[in-house]
């Protein structure tokens, strides 16, 4: 595609052909409407050469990149000042794969890139639901009044889906107004940390389920590279044990990992971080 970037390096092990990929990823690195501490969009670009110091293998999971054959697509080239277009080439991507029979994993980037790719998961899955990890609720109908905003995009994914179908996890920031909307039943939102998320992923097991993971659900202790850090964070242990959870679902057919602004933690351990997370997702889609 014409707004795809060529890039120097690829994700470690994902340097497979599209068309021998069943699983592809590529980068979002938009930041358009952050609301705090700008950077996201240039996670992706980060990650790939810090990937290299990973291994391949994950003793989580026990398996290996190796075994699988997982395309890196490139980043979208990013129209900076205009978020509608930048929606439209996410979307544009992730039909494309979706298009090709594969399933996308998308890097970004500020939150708001979910929109873009949950449109057109949400054309070739009608019963989608969405696994929302997060310190934020995102459910805002608009904030200052723009209505297209990292802080109103679950909301805005809500006004696709419908009642019941998005979960969130690890909740522990946002308008007092949105918690009290979630409570009404329009979603299901877990405060603080991951508890139930087992239960969810058995409930969707045979759903099709959009997996969305803000980093900055992890304690900024941890996670200190994002924009919007809040403190009273789930440990990475705790998160790699959800991410077993999604061992339970059959039917994983998109996903995103959002909110590293690597200017934002020189030390470079919040990029290793994001890396190690993004590997667990390519084997756990790989596996799917």
């Amino acid at each position: 595609m014409s707004n795809v970037k060529k890039i120097k390096y690829h994700f470690s092990g994902c340097g497979a052909s599209f068309s021998d990929s069943d699983v592809v990823v590529f980068g979002a690195p938009f930041d358009g409407t952050v609301s705090f501490r700008p950077g996201t969009r240039f996670g992706p670009s980060a990650m790939r050469p810090d990937s290299y110091g990973l291994e391949t293998y994950s003793p989580y999971l026990d398996d290996d990149l190796s075994n699988y054959k997982t395309c890196d697509f490139g980043d979208i080239v990013m129209p900076y000042g205009d978020k509608d277009l930048a929606l439209l080439r996410i979307y544009e991507t992730t039909k494309k794969i979706l298009s090709a029979g594969k399933k996308p994993l998308m890097v970004g980037g500020e939150h708001l890139v979910t929109y873009g790719s949950v449109r057109a998961v949400f054309e070739s899955y009608e019963d989608l639901h969405i696994i929302h990890l997060d310190a934020h609720t995102d459910l805002r109908k608009t904030y200052y009044d723009v209505e297209l905003n990292h802080a109103t995009v679950i909301k805005k994914c809500y006004d696709i889906l419908g009642d019941g179908r998005i979960f969130q996890f690890g909740i522990r920031s946002g308008a007092k107004e949105e918690f009290h909307w979630a409570k009404k039943g329009h979603v299901t939102l877990h405060k603080y940390d991951l508890e139930g998320l087992d239960s969810v992923c058995k409930l969707l097991k045979d759903k099709p389920v959009y997996i969305t993971i803000d980093l900055d659900v992890l304690d900024p202790s941890i996670f200190p590279g994002t924009g919007t850090p809040e403190p009273g964070g789930i440990t990475f242990k705790e998160l790699i044990e959800g991410f077993s959870y999604f061992l339970e679902l059959e039917n994983i057919v998109g996903a995103d990992l959002v909110e590293l602004a690597p200017n934002l933690d020189p030390s470079g351990v919040s990029t290793a971080v994001a890396c190690k997370c993004l590997r667990e997702m390519i084997l756990i889609m790989n596996k799917k």
